[in-house]
Protein backbone atom coordinates (compact mmCIF):
# COMPACT_ATOMS: atom_id res chain seq x y z
CA UNK A 1 0.00 0.00 0.00
CA UNK A 2 1.51 3.39 -1.15
CA UNK A 3 1.97 6.01 1.58
CA UNK A 4 1.33 8.74 -0.96
CA UNK A 5 -2.61 7.64 -0.98
CA UNK A 6 -5.14 10.61 -1.15
CA UNK A 7 -5.96 10.30 2.55
CA UNK A 8 -2.88 10.14 3.86
CA UNK A 9 -1.94 12.89 6.19
CA UNK A 10 -0.14 15.65 4.05
CA UNK A 11 3.45 16.78 5.23
CA UNK A 12 3.19 19.59 7.52
CA UNK A 13 4.38 19.99 11.17
CA UNK A 14 2.05 21.06 13.53
CA UNK A 15 4.97 20.17 16.60
CA UNK A 16 7.65 22.53 15.21
CA UNK A 17 5.05 25.61 14.61
CA UNK A 18 3.78 24.08 18.66
CA UNK A 19 7.55 24.43 19.87
CA UNK A 20 7.70 28.30 18.18
CA UNK A 21 4.38 29.32 19.84
CA UNK A 22 4.21 27.75 23.17
CA UNK A 23 6.96 29.63 25.01
CA UNK A 24 6.01 32.88 22.55
CA UNK A 25 3.09 32.68 24.22
CA UNK A 26 4.43 31.31 27.85
CA UNK A 27 1.78 28.84 28.09
CA UNK A 28 -1.89 28.69 27.08
CA UNK A 29 -4.11 29.82 30.09
CA UNK A 30 -3.99 33.04 31.80
CA UNK A 31 -6.88 34.05 34.40
CA UNK A 32 -8.52 37.13 34.38
CA UNK A 33 -11.12 39.40 36.48
CA UNK A 34 -14.80 38.43 35.79
CA UNK A 35 -15.89 41.72 37.90
CA UNK A 36 -15.75 45.12 37.22
CA UNK A 37 -13.15 47.05 38.61
CA UNK A 38 -13.88 51.13 38.45
CA UNK A 39 -10.94 51.90 40.91
CA UNK A 40 -8.78 51.11 43.88
CA UNK A 41 -12.12 51.58 46.20
CA UNK A 42 -13.44 48.46 44.35
CA UNK A 43 -10.53 46.33 46.00
CA UNK A 44 -12.60 46.89 49.46
CA UNK A 45 -15.55 45.06 47.76
CA UNK A 46 -14.15 42.01 46.52
CA UNK A 47 -11.14 41.86 48.62
CA UNK A 48 -10.59 43.30 52.20
CA UNK A 49 -13.06 44.31 54.03
CA UNK A 50 -15.92 43.14 52.16
CA UNK A 51 -15.04 39.90 51.52
CA UNK A 52 -15.36 39.14 54.89
CA UNK A 53 -19.10 39.21 54.58
CA UNK A 54 -19.22 36.50 51.90
CA UNK A 55 -16.63 34.62 54.11
CA UNK A 56 -19.19 34.41 56.99
CA UNK A 57 -22.02 33.64 54.82
CA UNK A 58 -20.45 30.56 53.65
CA UNK A 59 -19.46 29.99 57.14
CA UNK A 60 -22.99 29.26 57.49
CA UNK A 61 -23.95 27.39 55.30
CA UNK A 62 -21.28 25.94 52.70
CA UNK A 63 -23.42 25.58 50.16
CA UNK A 64 -22.93 29.35 49.72
CA UNK A 65 -19.53 28.99 48.03
CA UNK A 66 -21.57 27.53 45.06
CA UNK A 67 -23.18 31.78 44.78
CA UNK A 68 -20.34 33.76 46.33
CA UNK A 69 -17.36 32.20 44.49
CA UNK A 70 -16.52 31.21 40.66
CA UNK A 71 -16.44 27.20 42.66
CA UNK A 72 -19.12 26.00 40.64
CA UNK A 73 -17.26 26.99 37.15
CA UNK A 74 -14.11 25.78 37.76
CA UNK A 75 -12.71 22.03 38.00
CA UNK A 76 -8.91 20.75 37.92
CA UNK A 77 -7.60 18.42 35.58
CA UNK A 78 -4.95 16.29 37.27
CA UNK A 79 -2.39 14.20 35.61
CA UNK A 80 0.79 11.98 36.86
CA UNK A 81 2.50 12.32 33.55
CA UNK A 82 2.38 8.71 33.18
CA UNK A 83 0.66 8.29 29.92
CA UNK A 84 0.59 11.20 28.02
CA UNK A 85 -0.92 11.20 24.59
CA UNK A 86 1.35 9.08 21.94
CA UNK A 87 4.14 9.85 24.62
CA UNK A 88 4.08 7.14 26.95
CA UNK A 89 5.15 8.21 31.19
CA UNK A 90 7.12 11.48 30.36
CA UNK A 91 6.19 12.55 33.70
CA UNK A 92 4.24 15.74 35.40
CA UNK A 93 6.37 18.52 34.22
CA UNK A 94 6.16 16.95 30.60
CA UNK A 95 2.62 16.42 30.91
CA UNK A 96 1.42 20.00 31.32
CA UNK A 97 1.55 21.14 28.34
CA UNK A 98 -1.36 18.73 27.40
CA UNK A 99 -3.52 19.58 30.82
CA UNK A 100 -3.14 23.28 29.89
CA UNK A 101 -4.17 22.28 26.42
CA UNK A 102 -6.97 20.38 27.74
CA UNK A 103 -7.37 23.44 29.75
CA UNK A 104 -8.11 25.84 26.89
CA UNK A 105 -10.82 23.46 25.30
CA UNK A 106 -12.80 23.54 28.05
CA UNK A 107 -12.27 27.14 28.23
CA UNK A 108 -13.43 27.47 24.50
CA UNK A 109 -15.97 24.67 23.75
CA UNK A 110 -17.37 24.48 27.17
CA UNK A 111 -16.98 27.91 28.68
CA UNK A 112 -15.69 25.69 31.63
CA UNK A 113 -12.08 27.23 34.07
CA UNK A 114 -10.01 24.65 34.37
CA UNK A 115 -7.22 24.34 36.10
CA UNK A 116 -4.08 21.89 35.24
CA UNK A 117 -2.38 20.27 37.91
CA UNK A 118 0.18 17.74 37.79
CA UNK A 119 1.15 15.94 40.56
CA UNK A 120 4.31 13.72 41.58
CA UNK A 121 2.55 11.18 43.92
CA UNK A 122 4.44 8.40 45.71
CA UNK A 123 1.49 5.89 45.10
CA UNK A 124 -2.13 5.21 44.29
CA UNK A 125 -3.07 5.97 48.04
CA UNK A 126 -1.20 9.98 47.97
CA UNK A 127 -3.07 10.53 44.61
CA UNK A 128 -6.09 9.85 45.94
CA UNK A 129 -5.65 11.83 48.91
CA UNK A 130 -4.32 14.74 47.25
CA UNK A 131 -7.45 14.56 44.85
CA UNK A 132 -9.75 14.82 47.91
CA UNK A 133 -7.75 17.47 49.57
CA UNK A 134 -8.95 19.75 46.34
CA UNK A 135 -12.39 19.43 46.61
CA UNK A 136 -13.75 22.64 48.51
CA UNK A 137 -11.99 25.09 45.67
CA UNK A 138 -13.67 22.89 42.55
CA UNK A 139 -16.71 21.74 40.90
CA UNK A 140 -15.63 18.56 39.15
CA UNK A 141 -12.47 16.83 38.61
CA UNK A 142 -10.96 15.23 35.33
CA UNK A 143 -8.49 12.74 35.44
CA UNK A 144 -5.95 12.98 32.69
CA UNK A 145 -3.43 10.59 31.16
CA UNK A 146 -3.16 8.22 33.96
CA UNK A 147 -1.61 4.92 33.25
CA UNK A 148 -3.31 1.58 33.32
CA UNK A 149 -4.11 -0.52 36.15
CA UNK A 150 -3.30 2.53 38.51
CA UNK A 151 -5.88 5.00 36.46
CA UNK A 152 -8.98 2.36 36.92
CA UNK A 153 -7.84 2.12 41.21
CA UNK A 154 -7.50 6.15 41.59
CA UNK A 155 -10.91 6.50 39.38
CA UNK A 156 -13.14 3.94 41.97
CA UNK A 157 -11.42 5.24 45.07
CA UNK A 158 -12.41 9.32 43.98
CA UNK A 159 -16.06 8.56 42.38
CA UNK A 160 -17.24 6.93 45.92
CA UNK A 161 -15.58 9.64 48.14
CA UNK A 162 -15.95 12.48 46.61
CA UNK A 163 -19.53 15.02 46.39
CA UNK A 164 -18.63 16.31 43.02
CA UNK A 165 -17.95 14.37 39.56
CA UNK A 166 -14.60 12.35 39.00
CA UNK A 167 -14.27 12.00 35.41
CA UNK A 168 -11.66 9.77 33.73
CA UNK A 169 -11.43 11.50 29.93
CA UNK A 170 -9.32 8.89 28.43
CA UNK A 171 -11.67 6.44 29.77
CA UNK A 172 -15.39 7.66 29.80
CA UNK A 173 -15.15 10.60 27.33
CA UNK A 174 -13.85 8.09 24.61
CA UNK A 175 -16.36 5.94 25.20
CA UNK A 176 -18.92 8.19 24.54
CA UNK A 177 -17.84 9.56 21.92
CA UNK A 178 -16.99 5.74 20.52
CA UNK A 179 -20.52 4.75 21.48
CA UNK A 180 -22.04 7.97 19.67
CA UNK A 181 -19.91 7.14 16.41
CA UNK A 182 -20.87 3.40 16.56
CA UNK A 183 -24.55 4.04 16.83
CA UNK A 184 -24.49 6.29 14.10
CA UNK A 185 -22.18 3.96 11.54
CA UNK A 186 -24.61 1.33 12.62
CA UNK A 187 -27.34 3.35 11.22
CA UNK A 188 -25.44 3.62 7.89
CA UNK A 189 -24.90 0.25 7.49
CA UNK A 190 -27.72 -0.66 8.37
CA UNK A 191 -27.24 -3.02 11.22
CA UNK A 192 -28.88 -3.11 15.10
CA UNK A 193 -26.35 -3.15 17.94
CA UNK A 194 -28.08 -5.38 19.81
CA UNK A 195 -27.23 -7.77 16.93
CA UNK A 196 -23.70 -6.96 15.77
CA UNK A 197 -20.45 -9.19 17.24
CA UNK A 198 -17.95 -6.56 18.55
CA UNK A 199 -14.20 -7.21 18.40
CA UNK A 200 -11.85 -5.07 20.77
CA UNK A 201 -8.34 -4.60 19.97
CA UNK A 202 -6.83 -3.32 22.99
CA UNK A 203 -8.27 -3.64 26.75
CA UNK A 204 -6.86 -0.49 28.01
CA UNK A 205 -8.60 2.82 29.57
CA UNK A 206 -10.87 3.65 26.18
CA UNK A 207 -12.05 -0.03 25.26
CA UNK A 208 -12.50 -1.08 29.06
CA UNK A 209 -15.03 2.02 29.27
CA UNK A 210 -16.24 1.66 25.91
CA UNK A 211 -17.26 -2.17 26.70
CA UNK A 212 -18.68 -0.63 29.97
CA UNK A 213 -20.53 1.53 27.99
CA UNK A 214 -21.88 -0.73 25.86
CA UNK A 215 -23.07 -3.15 28.46
CA UNK A 216 -25.02 -0.62 29.84
CA UNK A 217 -26.50 0.91 26.67
CA UNK A 218 -28.28 -2.86 26.39
CA UNK A 219 -25.27 -4.92 24.21
CA UNK A 220 -25.05 -8.70 25.28
CA UNK A 221 -21.05 -9.24 26.75
CA UNK A 222 -21.40 -12.64 24.91
CA UNK A 223 -21.40 -10.67 21.75
CA UNK A 224 -18.01 -8.76 22.35
CA UNK A 225 -14.36 -10.64 21.92
CA UNK A 226 -11.66 -8.55 23.29
CA UNK A 227 -8.11 -9.23 22.70
CA UNK A 228 -4.86 -7.72 24.57
CA UNK A 229 -1.27 -8.45 24.20
CA UNK A 230 -1.80 -12.03 25.21
CA UNK A 231 -4.78 -12.67 22.95
CA UNK A 232 -8.08 -13.11 23.52
CA UNK A 233 -9.79 -12.44 26.59
CA UNK A 234 -11.97 -15.69 27.78
CA UNK A 235 -12.06 -17.67 30.77
CA UNK A 236 -9.25 -19.94 30.36
CA UNK A 237 -6.72 -16.62 30.62
CA UNK A 238 -4.78 -18.08 33.13
CA UNK A 239 -1.86 -15.06 33.43
CA UNK A 240 -5.16 -12.72 34.06
CA UNK A 241 -6.67 -15.43 36.38
CA UNK A 242 -3.40 -14.91 38.05
CA UNK A 243 -3.89 -11.46 39.49
CA UNK A 244 -7.17 -11.17 40.06
CA UNK A 245 -6.90 -7.76 42.41
CA UNK A 246 -4.52 -5.93 39.76
CA UNK A 247 -6.43 -7.07 36.78
CA UNK A 248 -9.86 -7.22 37.81
CA UNK A 249 -11.52 -5.14 35.41
CA UNK A 250 -10.06 -7.79 32.68
CA UNK A 251 -10.86 -10.58 34.58
CA UNK A 252 -14.43 -9.41 34.32
CA UNK A 253 -14.53 -9.25 31.01
CA UNK A 254 -12.99 -12.66 30.65
CA UNK A 255 -15.62 -14.32 32.80
CA UNK A 256 -19.02 -12.39 30.81
CA UNK A 257 -17.66 -12.29 27.21
CA UNK A 258 -16.52 -14.32 24.10
CA UNK A 259 -19.56 -16.26 24.64
CA UNK A 260 -18.36 -18.41 22.06
CA UNK A 261 -14.46 -19.32 23.53
CA UNK A 262 -12.84 -17.80 20.72
CA UNK A 263 -9.24 -18.08 21.42
CA UNK A 264 -6.09 -16.56 19.47
CA UNK A 265 -5.54 -13.27 18.33
CA UNK A 266 -6.73 -10.32 17.06
CA UNK A 267 -7.32 -12.07 13.38
CA UNK A 268 -9.65 -14.51 15.25
CA UNK A 269 -11.22 -11.74 17.24
CA UNK A 270 -11.76 -9.85 13.98
CA UNK A 271 -13.44 -13.47 12.07
CA UNK A 272 -16.69 -12.57 11.14
CA UNK A 273 -17.04 -9.46 13.69
CA UNK A 274 -19.43 -7.22 12.38
CA UNK A 275 -17.21 -4.02 14.64
CA UNK A 276 -13.68 -3.56 15.20
CA UNK A 277 -13.09 -1.17 18.02
CA UNK A 278 -9.21 -0.96 18.30
CA UNK A 279 -7.20 1.21 20.96
CA UNK A 280 -4.40 -0.65 21.08
CA UNK A 281 -0.22 -0.18 19.60
CA UNK A 282 0.26 2.32 16.78
CA UNK A 283 0.45 1.41 13.41
CA UNK A 284 0.62 0.93 10.58
CA UNK A 285 0.46 -2.82 10.66
CA UNK A 286 -1.29 -3.48 14.36
CA UNK A 287 -4.45 -4.71 11.83
CA UNK A 288 -3.48 -6.32 9.00
CA UNK A 289 -5.87 -5.74 5.72
CA UNK A 290 -6.24 -9.31 5.62
CA UNK A 291 -8.00 -9.68 9.30
CA UNK A 292 -10.11 -6.84 8.08
CA UNK A 293 -10.68 -9.01 4.65
CA UNK A 294 -11.78 -11.88 7.51
CA UNK A 295 -14.91 -9.57 9.35
CA UNK A 296 -18.31 -9.58 8.35
CA UNK A 297 -19.81 -7.69 5.29
CA UNK A 298 -19.89 -4.35 5.63
CA UNK A 299 -17.89 -3.97 8.66
CA UNK A 300 -17.45 -1.09 10.54
CA UNK A 301 -13.38 -0.48 11.91
CA UNK A 302 -12.46 2.38 14.48
CA UNK A 303 -8.83 2.75 14.40
CA UNK A 304 -8.32 4.86 17.01
CA UNK A 305 -4.65 4.90 18.32
CA UNK A 306 -2.29 8.32 18.19
CA UNK A 307 -0.38 9.34 16.45
CA UNK A 308 -0.95 6.88 13.91
CA UNK A 309 -3.87 4.39 13.34
CA UNK A 310 -3.45 0.29 13.54
CA UNK A 311 -4.39 0.39 10.23
CA UNK A 312 -4.73 2.92 7.70
CA UNK A 313 -8.23 3.95 6.48
CA UNK A 314 -7.61 3.71 3.11
CA UNK A 315 -6.03 -0.40 3.80
CA UNK A 316 -9.56 -0.94 5.44
CA UNK A 317 -12.01 0.42 3.42
CA UNK A 318 -9.69 -1.48 0.34
CA UNK A 319 -10.11 -4.51 2.63
CA UNK A 320 -13.83 -4.33 2.99
CA UNK A 321 -14.14 -1.96 5.79
CA UNK A 322 -17.42 0.32 4.72
CA UNK A 323 -16.97 2.86 7.53
CA UNK A 324 -13.71 3.82 9.22
CA UNK A 325 -13.11 6.38 11.74
CA UNK A 326 -9.49 7.10 13.83
CA UNK A 327 -9.12 9.52 16.43
CA UNK A 328 -6.79 11.77 14.00
CA UNK A 329 -8.62 14.98 12.87
CA UNK A 330 -6.80 14.84 9.19
CA UNK A 331 -9.08 12.04 8.05
CA UNK A 332 -12.88 11.37 8.34
CA UNK A 333 -14.93 10.14 10.87
CA UNK A 334 -12.55 11.96 13.77
CA UNK A 335 -13.36 9.98 17.05
CA UNK A 336 -12.21 12.63 19.60
CA UNK A 337 -13.35 12.93 23.19
CA UNK A 338 -13.16 16.47 22.65
CA UNK A 339 -16.53 16.37 21.25
CA UNK A 340 -18.17 15.98 24.41
CA UNK A 341 -15.92 16.73 27.53
CA UNK A 342 -16.42 20.47 27.81
CA UNK A 343 -20.01 19.97 27.16
CA UNK A 344 -20.65 17.02 30.29
CA UNK A 345 -18.53 19.13 32.29
CA UNK A 346 -20.97 22.37 31.51
CA UNK A 347 -23.73 20.29 32.11
CA UNK A 348 -22.78 18.85 35.42
CA UNK A 349 -21.75 22.57 36.13
CA UNK A 350 -24.77 24.35 35.62
CA UNK A 351 -27.18 21.41 37.50
CA UNK A 352 -24.47 20.90 40.20
CA UNK A 353 -23.93 17.55 39.72
CA UNK A 354 -22.77 15.07 42.19
CA UNK A 355 -21.38 12.32 40.13
CA UNK A 356 -21.73 11.57 36.29
CA UNK A 357 -23.19 8.47 36.09
CA UNK A 358 -23.26 5.50 32.73
CA UNK A 359 -26.98 6.88 32.09
CA UNK A 360 -25.65 10.67 31.60
CA UNK A 361 -22.84 8.93 29.73
CA UNK A 362 -25.41 7.25 27.26
CA UNK A 363 -27.32 10.57 27.04
CA UNK A 364 -24.09 12.74 26.15
CA UNK A 365 -23.91 9.90 23.33
CA UNK A 366 -26.87 9.74 22.01
CA UNK A 367 -27.17 13.38 22.03
CA UNK A 368 -24.01 13.70 20.02
CA UNK A 369 -25.49 10.89 17.57
CA UNK A 370 -28.35 13.10 16.95
CA UNK A 371 -26.96 15.88 16.35
CA UNK A 372 -25.14 14.19 13.50
CA UNK A 373 -27.86 12.56 12.13
CA UNK A 374 -30.37 15.59 12.25
CA UNK A 375 -27.78 17.30 9.98
CA UNK A 376 -27.30 14.13 7.79
CA UNK A 377 -25.01 11.37 8.35
CA UNK A 378 -22.59 9.40 5.71
CA UNK A 379 -19.85 6.83 5.25
CA UNK A 380 -17.58 9.09 5.82
CA UNK A 381 -19.20 11.56 8.65
CA UNK A 382 -20.53 9.85 11.23
CA UNK A 383 -20.11 12.43 14.34
CA UNK A 384 -20.32 15.71 14.83
CA UNK A 385 -17.15 18.43 14.01
CA UNK A 386 -15.18 20.36 17.09
CA UNK A 387 -16.63 23.37 14.66
CA UNK A 388 -20.08 22.31 14.94
CA UNK A 389 -20.31 25.02 17.67
CA UNK A 390 -24.03 23.74 18.12
CA UNK A 391 -23.90 20.72 19.34
CA UNK A 392 -22.05 21.75 22.51
CA UNK A 393 -24.69 23.38 24.36
CA UNK A 394 -27.23 20.44 23.05
CA UNK A 395 -24.99 17.65 25.26
CA UNK A 396 -24.33 20.08 28.02
CA UNK A 397 -28.20 19.97 28.22
CA UNK A 398 -28.52 16.51 27.50
CA UNK A 399 -26.29 15.78 30.15
CA UNK A 400 -27.77 18.25 33.11
CA UNK A 401 -31.33 16.72 32.00
CA UNK A 402 -29.73 13.07 32.63
CA UNK A 403 -28.69 14.08 35.67
CA UNK A 404 -31.57 15.25 37.35
CA UNK A 405 -33.13 11.83 36.04
CA UNK A 406 -30.63 10.06 38.23
CA UNK A 407 -31.44 12.26 41.00
CA UNK A 408 -28.01 13.35 41.32
CA UNK A 409 -28.08 17.05 40.67
CA UNK A 410 -28.72 19.46 43.19
CA UNK A 411 -30.42 22.11 41.53
CA UNK A 412 -33.21 21.71 38.24
CA UNK A 413 -33.96 23.26 34.83
CA UNK A 414 -35.50 22.76 32.04
CA UNK A 415 -34.04 22.02 28.60
CA UNK A 416 -34.50 24.89 27.14
CA UNK A 417 -32.80 26.82 30.31
CA UNK A 418 -29.79 24.61 30.37
CA UNK A 419 -29.51 25.10 26.36
CA UNK A 420 -29.85 28.64 26.83
CA UNK A 421 -27.38 29.03 29.64
CA UNK A 422 -24.68 27.01 28.07
CA UNK A 423 -24.86 28.91 24.78
CA UNK A 424 -24.25 32.28 26.18
CA UNK A 425 -21.92 30.99 28.64
CA UNK A 426 -19.61 29.30 25.96
CA UNK A 427 -20.29 32.09 23.44
CA UNK A 428 -19.26 34.13 26.41
CA UNK A 429 -16.01 32.52 26.50
CA UNK A 430 -15.43 32.54 23.09
CA UNK A 431 -16.18 35.73 22.30
CA UNK A 432 -13.87 37.40 25.45
CA UNK A 433 -10.98 35.66 23.42
CA UNK A 434 -11.69 37.02 19.80
CA UNK A 435 -11.95 40.72 22.06
CA UNK A 436 -8.45 39.80 23.65
CA UNK A 437 -7.07 38.91 19.98
CA UNK A 438 -8.93 41.96 18.70
CA UNK A 439 -7.01 43.96 21.21
CA UNK A 440 -3.76 43.17 20.93
CA UNK A 441 -3.89 41.37 24.52
CA UNK A 442 -3.49 38.33 22.84
CA UNK A 443 -0.52 38.45 20.42
CA UNK A 444 -0.64 37.75 16.59
CA UNK A 445 1.41 34.67 16.34
CA UNK A 446 5.34 36.15 14.91
CA UNK A 447 5.33 34.81 11.34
Amino acid sequence: MSPDNEDRPKAESPGERALRLHPFYGGKIQQLPKVPIGGAADFSVWYSPGVAEPCRAIQRDPEQVWAHTNRGNTIAVVSDGSRVLGLGNIGPEAGLPVMEGKALLFKYLGGVDAVALCLRPRDDDEFVRAVRMLEPSFGAINLEDIAQPRCFRILDALRGSMDIPVWHDDQQGTAVVVLAGLLNALEVVGKRLDQVRIAMVGIGAANNASYRLLKAVGVDPGRIVACDTGGTLHRGRADIAARPVELAKKWGICLESNAEGVQGGIAEALRGADVCLAFSTPGPGTIAPEWVRGMARDAIVFACANPVPEIWPDAAREAGARVVATGRGDFPNQVNNSLCFPAIFRGVLDVRARTISDAMAIAAARELAAFARERGISETDIVPKMSEWAVYPRVAAATGMAAQGEGVARLSATRDALIDHATRVIGDARRATEALMREGIIAAPPK
